[in-house]
């Protein structure tokens, strides 16, 4: 049975374009630089296949503002708050497939190639990858077949990480967090070849998402994340923790005015008088 997707949902294409045009100005990319890997997987140079971002923060910050404007969304900060960039969705609106489909968007309209997905949980690893398989159809149709790859990570398949970095089709990669926190990991391993893994994702500059940004709050998590040297980071989620640059909101209200939920759930307290004396 082949599932059927509804390509024009205006808020989930409201979210989409909250990010692409976050780097309205950029260039499409028809040069990507390379990096050579050698016989013995050697990095030799930074030539080949990554990200690259020549928009200045001042642009940027005023892109941001725009959306931000036009998003109804009141943020004071005068400055980015980094190079992060936040989505917030209610449950059970698309969350997911909206952050595949704008993959391909920003890959339609600047040309970036290397994504990497990250997780909190082996539970939202293997939702993410269902999402992949039965979206992939439905993007390709939409995107004209643009030659694209995804595969999770697996400590025992290494190699795919160098045909990550060297692959010129859009290449997603999909991590658990706790994969590449410590440098006990493999991926953080210096193998025979000299090089460690993780330098093939680093030197690909690669777009982050960050699935339930929430749980990646912590010191230890943090620096894991700025150890895969992203161009930027996109965060989604229902209930973040910290708002970095927030460019879309679908809060449970505006979920619910839209038909999208049921009903809108309100914890109560409830004053219980203490029987037992």
């Amino acid at each position: 049975m082949k599932l059927h997707f509804d390509s024009n949902q205006e808020y989930q294409l409201d979210a989409i374009k909250a990010i692409t045009d976050i780097f309205e100005g950029q260039p499409l990319s028809g040069g990507d630089f390379e990096f050579l890997v050698s016989s013995a997987g050697a990095l030799l140079s930074e030539n080949g296949l990554g990200n690259r971002l020549t928009l200045s923060e001042e642009q940027i910050l005023q892109n941001v503002k725009s959306i931000q404007q036009r998003n109804e969304i009141k943020d004071k900060d005068s400055e980015l708050q980094g190079m992060h960039f936040s989505v917030e969705m209610e449950t059970g609106t698309g969350k997911t497939y909206v952050y595949l489909r704008t993959i391909y968007e920003i890959n339609k309209l600047y040309g970036f190639k290397k994504f990497v997905i990250v997780v909190p949980s082996v539970a939202i690893r293997e939702g993410v990858l269902k999402s992949l398989q039965i979206t992939f159809d439905h993007l390709q149709e939409i995107y004209e077949n643009q030659p694209a790859e995804y595969k999770v990570y697996d400590s025992g398949r290494l190699t795919e990480l160098g045909n990550f970095a060297k692959s010129n089709a859009i290449q997603i990669l999909v991590i658990n967090i706790d994969s590449f926190t410590k440098d006990a990991n493999v991926i953080n391993q210096v193998r025979e070849s000299g090089v460690r893994p993780i330098e093939y994702i680093q030197k690909s500059n690669p777009i982050v998402i960050i699935d339930e940004p929430q749980n990646m709050e912590t010191d230890i998590r943090k620096k894991a994340i700025t150890n895969l040297n992203p161009l930027f980071t996109l965060r989604y989620s229902a209930t973040h923790k910290n708002l970095y640059n927030l460019v879309y909101k679908l809060d449970p209200v505006k979920a619910y005015d839209l038909g999208l939920v049921k009903q809108i759930e309100v914890d109560s307290v409830i004053a219980k008088n203490d029987s037992s004396g």
